[in-house]
């Protein structure tokens, strides 16, 4: 399945709440949702009923989409999760967090986790001094993560540094505006993800 190239504003719409894609614009007026809070196509404002199914559906597709996965690497992700100790929602939802395009989206580099994922993917960051380029590497506490020096004059990162007074970075990371270093301080709980998600729903799904 490739990835979608249509308008992410669709995607809100379809899931019914913020999938914070868009970045600032998510918090502006100019939002999809806030102008039109009903699914996209002609029988979007139609009344629409779920199965037990459906509403499982649903939920799974919206985390997806959230953190901008894939189906398969959705499916795996879920699988290492199922395979961990403890609850297999938690453990999938910290796997998601811990992604490196996510980590980047909340230190503040970028203003979307599409955004971090591209920027990932060109080369314009470093853990522990190294360069990476896979978004997929899952951080572990300790871990230093560091704009290129000869990234570091690029518009992107630097415009979204200027506005990362107006968002919070979660207590389990930690960033230096003036060196941009920004250090995975421990493991996430479930209580630093504030997002509308009920992962029970997901565990659901993949356990019929």
């Amino acid at each position: 399945m490739a990835r979608y190239r249509g308008s992410v504003c669709r995607l809100c719409r379809r899931e019914g709440t913020k999938l914070f894609l868009k970045g600032d614009r998510c918090f502006s007026e100019k939002c999809a949702i806030e102008k039109r809070a009903y699914p996209p196509g002609v029988h979007g404002q139609g009344r629409v009923r779920f199965s037990d199914y459906g509403v499982q559906l649903r939920e799974k597709q919206k985390v997806k989409r959230m953190y901008g996965l894939l189906e398969n690497q959705f499916r795996s992700t879920y699988q290492r999760a199922a395979g961990m100790k403890g609850r297999s929602g938690e453990n999938l939802l910290m796997l998601l967090e811990r992604r490196l395009d996510n980590v980047v989206y909340r230190l503040g580099y970028a203003t979307s986790r599409a955004e971090a994922r591209q920027l990932v993917k060109h080369g314009h960051f470093e853990i522990d001094g190294k360069k990476v380029k896979s978004p997929s590497i899952v951080v572990k506490p300790g871990m230093a993560i560091t704009v290129r020096p000869v990234s570091e004059k690029v518009e992107r990162i630097s415009g979204a540094l200027e506005t990362l007074e107006s968002r919070s970075v979660p207590q389990w990371l930690e960033i230096d505006p003036d060196t941009r270093r920004g250090v995975v301080k421990e493991m996430p709980n479930r209580e630093d993800i504030t997002l509308p998600i009920d992962e029970q729903l997901i565990v659901e799904l993949y356990s019929r």
